[in-house]
């Protein structure tokens, strides 16, 4: 009887030591989904305020091609520090109307310019969301 009690008190002691250990992974993964959502948001904001800027130049007619590729290359920038955290396909669509946006800029077509533009705010206004910590983003 002495021997059963000794291995029930060692498997008590190795269930409380796996359940502290799934506490632990779970507390840094949602440590890690915390600082996910609020680096993307933080990342997102200032590029959005970029794009915003842009468009108001655009708009009035003053924006030029120096304008737009300071803001392809701050976004280039933030791409790399984005790329752990979105998938490809979300960069690979910014990527692609801002290169149009530059273009068009670039050739004073601002009234095409514009529509892109909008998109890409949009798109720096919704993506964060979807990164955000939610049931509906987990199920």
């Amino acid at each position: 009887m002495g021997k059963e009690s000794g291995r029930g008190a060692k498997g008590t002691v190795h269930m409380v030591k796996s359940l502290v250990a799934i506490g632990v992974a779970a507390a840094m993964l949602l440590g890690l989904a915390v600082f996910e959502w609020f680096f993307v948001e933080e990342e997102f904001s200032a590029f959005r305020e970029e794009l915003i800027s842009l468009y108001d130049k655009t708009d009035g007619g003053t924006a030029n091609a120096e304008d737009a590729r300071v803001v392809q290359g701050k976004w280039e920038d933030r791409k790399e520090r984005l790329h752990i955290w979105i998938p490809h396909n979300d960069i690979a669509r910014i990527d692609e109307y801002m290169a149009e946006t530059v273009r068009l800029i670039g050739e004073e077509e601002y009234t095409l310019a514009l529509p892109k533009l909008e998109v890409l705010i949009h798109l720096s206004e919704c993506l964060p969301g979807t990164y955000k910590p939610a049931a509906e983003n987990i199920f």
